[in-house]
């Protein structure tokens, strides 16, 4: 569903959302329903949930990771669980980011495994066992707030302050997983992830919840040079704007842009295109880290196309650089709590 959003969604409820409401309704009461009965299985170790409250991409990645660095601040071996989007692996897989390839284990969890352990699995569970067999002593879960089967010690949800929740209706009027309010039951802080005034509502409506704010924005990693260079970029992430934004922030002049869905699996004709219309352009690919983790070692076509492409890649800011922290003081003492009830 998040790959193919449509772009309805994220304007102005019209009657396209409100033709669907029947069908939102009922989503949004199985979601409520799950949400508040799932069984949470209690796992020995902290445990934080990266979310957000919509489909598409919010940002997640990049958060998920700069809090794997703060448990490892506090002297923590911090494990990440993901479920794998478009991975092949039908039991529980510790992802290995030398020889494991996107087909098999999804993109997400090849660039998460950068940072720390990645168990890929359906069941989060399972996934958990493997984490802590390996040693890992935190569990940051990305994504799967909505179906948690564990229960989970902080819920920070994430949201993008350019998009926001859309129209705010509930798939598939819109984009949203579950009804707001009854997302908010559940959510312990939120991160509102660049700038931009969108999710401004959501974060008055979390602030009279008495949910926690923090306030974030992805920055380029360290090293990378753009500025002045002539690009052709193409995404199939979950807001390609955003990183066609980005590029032009960076300094890069944009030729032209090509978007395709998220966690688009190319094939040989559409690289064979790009590269035609790099050249035309007089212009260099470039790419999200998250496509360059799809591509490299998909087949031997995408290997090579892949060494003449730029990739940009992003790391997350917090505006309060004690965020991070705090974040992950939160979870520790939600679980020391947890233990000594």
């Amino acid at each position: 569903m998040g790959s193919e959003a449509p772009p309805f969604w994220w304007e102005q409820a019209d009657w396209r959302a409100w033709s669907l409401w029947p069908a939102s309704a009922l989503y949004g009461a199985v979601a409520k329903r799950q949400m508040r009965r799932a069984p949470r299985v209690k796992i020995a170790a902290p445990v934080l949930c990266i979310g957000n409250y919509t489909v598409g991409g919010a940002g997640k990645t990049p958060v998920a990771i700069a809090m794997a660095k703060s448990f490892m601040a506090r002297g923590f071996t911090p494990g990440i669980l993901s479920r794998g989007h478009g991975g092949s692996f039908g039991k529980p897989h510790l992802v290995d980011p030398h020889h494991d390839i996107a087909r098999h284990v999804g993109d997400e969890p090849l660039l998460l495994a950068g940072a720390a352990p990645v168990a890929v699995s359906a069941d989060r569970q399972a996934g958990a066992r493997l984490l802590l067999d390996q040693g890992c002593d935190a569990l940051i879960m990305d994504d799967g707030f909505q179906s948690a089967r564990i229960h989970i010690d902080f819920a920070l949800l994430v949201v993008d302050a350019i998009r926001g929740v859309g129209n705010g209706h509930v798939i598939p009027g819109g984009p949203l997983r579950a009804g707001l309010v009854e997302q908010l039951r559940f959510t312990d802080a939120v991160l509102k992830m660049g700038k931009g005034t969108a999710g401004d509502a959501v974060i008055r409506k979390a602030a009279r919840a008495g949910r926690p704010m923090f306030e974030a924005h992805t920055q380029l990693v360290s090293g990378q040079d753009f500025a002045g260079r002539r690009f052709l970029a193409f995404a199939g992430i979950g807001n390609n704007a955003k990183f066609f934004d980005t590029v032009r922030e960076a300094g890069g002049e944009l030729a032209g842009t090509r978007s395709f869905p998220d966690h688009h699996a190319y094939a040989e004709d559409e690289l064979a295109d790009l590269e035609r219309s790099a050249a035309d352009l007089d212009a260099t690919l470039i790419t999200t880290a998250k496509d360059a983790a799809r591509l490299r070692g998909w087949s031997p076509a995408t290997t090579r196309f892949l060494e003449g492409v730029d990739v940009l890649a992003v790391e997350a800011a917090f505006d309060n650089p004690t965020a991070p922290q705090r974040i992950v003081d939160a979870t520790i003492n939600a679980y020391k709590q947890r233990r000594t009830a």
